[in-house]
């Protein structure tokens, strides 16, 4: 083997351990950015709930596979009702 054939294979031993050191940050600073999107859908407490639950590493990708098993959310959105916009009587 040569020597740049050694150097690659060295490198890229180094890259993938780096890159599998900084992964859990990297699942929590995504999670973390959707906080504000995920407390306006689900609430301030389900959405707390949510996001903590999403950025622990493998925890959160349980949750979510389940989730997606059973086809509905471990905390639901919740539901703003918005009232209809009344019209007014066209004057005669």
């Amino acid at each position: 083997m040569s020597n740049l054939g050694r150097a690659a294979r060295w490198a890229g031993a180094r890259f993938s351990r780096r890159l599998a050191r900084s992964i859990p940050f990297v699942g929590a600073a995504v999670a973390f950015a959707t906080l504000g999107a995920t407390m306006r859908r689900k609430g301030v407490v389900g959405g707390l709930a949510d996001t903590g639950l999403n950025s622990i590493p493998f925890l959160g990708a349980a949750k979510n596979v389940v989730e997606v098993v059973r086809g509905e959310d471990f905390f639901p959105d919740r539901h703003v009702g918005r009232r209809p916009a009344t019209r007014r009587a066209a004057r005669p």
